[in-house]
This record gives structure tokens, sequence and C-alpha cells, in this order.
């Protein structure tokens, strides 16, 4: 969770990594002008809102907060991304937009890449969603929910329904309930920052 400036900054530059994002040259700076990337502006946009909420949730602050509250619900919708902030550690890549929803209650580490249509949620009336570790890479389609554990350094298959706990690191899980498959290098998967 972003703490103070220097968490914001660090969690910013960790997600331009993540995602491959380049602004280092003249040709890459003219790109990213005319041809932005909206993954890049919804992840920026959640990390300010993030910090202001965290940070400066006093006085005039608090208006600046509705407003950064109203873009990030705009661009939410546009991308069709159902988000709520204080969800990811830093080094959130997010492949492509479209449907992903997260339940409020889920708690994800550092370095999480994600695809498209993932439902992570909670399960059976309970309220706490799903906590993954460090290091997970989530397929498209991937459904995750209840009150369980993804351990740190896991993949997830595609099109997998995570109903239940694992322990094991190193693992890809997948499957209908998922199971464990097999040993990975997540660090193929996954872009370190």
């Amino acid at each position: 969770m972003i703490k103070n400036k220097a968490d914001y900054i660090e969690y910013l530059n960790r997600d331009r990594i993540a995602l491959e994002v380049n602004n280092d040259s003249l040709s890459s700076k003219i790109k990213n002008l005319f041809f932005p990337n909206p993954v890049w502006r919804f992840q920026r946009l959640m990390r300010k809102l993030e910090y202001y909420t965290n940070c400066k949730n006093k006085g005039l602050y608090k208006i600046y907060i509705l407003y950064l509250k109203y873009k990030y619900r705009s661009i939410s919708i546009k991308l069709n991304f159902s988000i709520p902030i204080n969800i990811f550690g830093p080094g959130l890549s997010i492949v492509h937009y479209g449907t992903i929803i997260i339940n409020y209650t889920t708690k994800i580490g550092a370095n999480c890449r994600m695809h498209a249509c993932v439902n992570i949620g909670a399960s059976g009336g309970e309220i706490q969603g799903p906590i993954l570790g460090d290091n997970v890479y989530i397929a498209p389609g991937a459904k995750i929910f209840g009150n369980i554990r993804i351990p740190n350094n896991t993949a997830i298959g595609a099109n997998s329904v995570v109903n239940k706990s694992f322990e094991k690191e190193h693992t890809i899980i997948a499957g209908i309930p998922a199971k464990e498959l097999g040993n990975i290098d997540i660090k193929k998967l996954i872009r370190h920052g």
C-alpha cells in the first residue's frame, strides 16, 4: 500500500517497467503522445488516487480526491475494469484491457501480471476475497474466488477456476477446479522491476 510520496514514485516506476512503457527517447515520447497506452493511463491514475486517498485525505484535498475518483470511474468503465484501489503491490502489469473484476477485500502482492477476463472475488457469503503473493501470473479467463491464499511465484492457467488455497511456490495451477500441474520458472512470465 502507498504510504508516502516515495512509495508513490516507486510504485509508478515499477508499474512502468512491468508494462514496458518507455519514455526515455524523443521518439517514444512522441509515440506516447499520439498513441497513449490506455492501461498505463489507468494504472497511473489508480496509483495517484491511492496516494491522495492514503496520504492526503484532508481539507481541500478531499475535493481533488472526488475529482480523481470521477476520472478513475470513467476510465474504469471505458476499459471494462472493476478494480478497487489499494489491491495491488508495485510492478502491476495488466496486459490487455477487457473485463477484469476484483473484490475490494482481495490483496495481491508485487509483480502481478494479469490478462483480460479475470474475476477475483469472495464466495459463499464470505466477505474476504483471495490473498495472492508476489510474482503471480494470471492467464486470461482465470476465476479465483473464496477466502483462499495463493503463494508467491505461482502461475494460474487460462480459464482456471481456483477455489482452494495452495501452499507450494514455483508452481503452475490450472483446471476446473484448479490443481497443481507442475513446477515453473515464473521469471519467464513476469518482468521484474
